[in-house]
């Protein structure tokens, strides 16, 4: 399937995300960023540092890199897990509600 279209459903599981942006698309909430497309059609998610280690363990995943550098505090959602739409859906709302942790921008 189409990454854009993964990445549209996967924003979809939830009324609470609203996906923006035309040529990148991501989801933010208080002001932070917590999931983008990239141009190689990867989705990142941001996790607490911990968080995200354990992720990048568990799911045989890497940081995550947009426009050539590495979104700090970002990893990779495996092509895989995009299979089990719950699984994606569960760390999506993990992300989110790190970003609602960290002060308002």
């Amino acid at each position: 399937m189409d990454p854009k279209a993964l990445y549209e459903q996967l924003v979809a599981t939830n009324s609470n995300f609203e996906l923006k942006g035309k040529n990148m698309l991501f989801t933010s909430a208080n002001g932070h960023m917590f999931s983008q497309l990239n141009k190689a059609g990867e989705i990142g998610i941001r996790l607490s540092k911990e968080d995200g280690e354990k992720f990048i363990v568990e799911h045989k995943s890497s940081l995550f890199r947009s426009y050539g550098a590495v979104m700090k505090g970002y990893v990779v959602v495996p092509e895989s897990m995009l299979d089990d739409m719950n699984l994606a859906a569960k760390y999506l709302q993990q992300s989110y509600e790190f970003v609602l942790s960290l002060p308002p921008k």
